[in-house]
């Protein structure tokens, strides 16, 4: 990388995942962890949505017809290129063989994964709920009538879990006071797009969460507000668990 420092921070999902450990560990909630950074290959994009300018050995022949995705022509591919005030962040390309072996040791090993857990819930309740967790850089000042949002709720304008769930994600953080935002600038990426379908029972939810609302003032390391954030998404999960109970009745009901 050309500034591993700088790009690989922005790139992640700085502690997410102590955040999510800590979810898991109060409410019993099942937990997959990514391991591989985005830097080396996003598990929320498609494996087409991919900047194919990106491969030295570019096969022009397999790419013919696919068109470069939205968000990879953005930089922000399948295998990042580029981010807002970096530029280009590799000094190379990769090789076509480089990004297959990182799909298929990484990338679909770990969506089986999801699908299969998910699959295992639904036979057993009757419904299941994927709570997709990243973190966001701030949207704008905290402070003031126009304060930008510490969460935004993505699902997809609607179509990746029942409207219950959304109204009680923002019902939980309205009543702790906290600002959310529904779709914007976030609606949700390829985890939703593939795992997601509420009418066979699999809803999901990506919740951005704001750096600076549990990272410190450099948002590098756990802050002041990293307790307050973790019991906050704690009582996010208990909330959606309690509204569980009606979807996968109604759903045990319609299939008998």
């Amino acid at each position: 990388m050309r500034d591993a420092a700088g790009a690989g921070l922005k790139l992640e999902d700085r502690y997410v995942d102590l955040l999510a450990r800590a979810v898991a560990h109060e409410t019993g909630a099942g937990l997959l962890l990514a391991h591989a950074p985005r830097a080396m290959i996003d598990l929320n994009r498609a494996p087409e949505e991919m900047d194919w300018d990106m491969l030295a050995d570019a096969r022009e022949a397999a790419h013919d017809g696919l068109r470069t995705a939205r968000r990879a022509r953005g930089g922000l591919g399948l295998v990042p290129r580029r981010l807002p005030g970096l530029g280009e962040i590799w000094k190379q390309r990769i090789t076509q063989a480089d990004l297959d072996a990182r799909i298929d040791g990484i990338h679909a090993p770990y969506h089986a994964a999801l699908a299969g857990e998910l699959s295992l819930l639904k036979a057993r309740w009757g419904a299941a709920l994927l709570v997709d967790l990243h973190s966001m850089p701030p949207l704008g000042p905290k402070r003031g009538t126009h304060a930008s949002a510490d969460f935004v709720v993505g699902d997809r304008f609607g179509s990746s879990c029942d409207g219950a769930l959304c109204a009680a994600a923002f019902g939980h953080f309205a009543a702790a006071g906290r600002r959310a935002a529904h779709n914007r600038p976030y609606a949700g990426g390829y985890g939703l797009d593939r795992h997601a379908a509420p009418a066979r029972g699999f809803h999901g939810l990506q919740i951005e969460i704001c750096r600076a609302a549990y990272l410190d003032e450099r948002l590098c390391e756990p802050g002041a507000g990293f307790d307050s954030v973790a019991e906050l998404l704690t009582g996010l999960v208990r909330r959606l668990a309690s509204e569980f109970p009606g979807l996968g009745g109604a759903l045990r009901q319609a299939a008998e």
